[in-house]
């Protein structure tokens, strides 16, 4: 009985009358359109931004946290990256209120 199914998928594929498709274009018109800030997403531009004005780095972690990457998954990186960069920020600027606090 195996045989004879084996046989009938041989003969009559099941996608004979579909058009060929190419695995990496199948999704190709969700992200076309560039990121905003220069290209380079929100999340990398508060990241370089957050070196002179660190809020920058608490906004952007922000919008981390309330998944603002669902919109567009190329941004969790950028994300992701300021919210280590606040983290390291907030400890540094801890230390250093102990040191001249002491």
């Amino acid at each position: 009985m195996d045989q004879n199914l084996l046989q009938d998928a041989k003969e009559h594929p099941s996608n004979s009358n579909m058009p060929p498709e190419d695995a990496e274009n199948n999704q190709l018109g969700i992200f076309d359109r560039p990121l905003p800030c220069f290209g380079c997403g929100i999340g990398w531009f508060s990241l370089l931004l957050g070196f002179v004005f660190p809020f920058m780095w608490y906004y952007a972690t922000i919008l981390y946290f309330r998944n603002y990457y669902q919109r567009d998954p190329r941004e969790r990186a950028g994300l992701a990256a300021n919210a280590i960069a606040a983290l390291i920020f907030t400890v540094a600027a801890l230390v250093a209120v102990a040191l001249i606090v002491l």
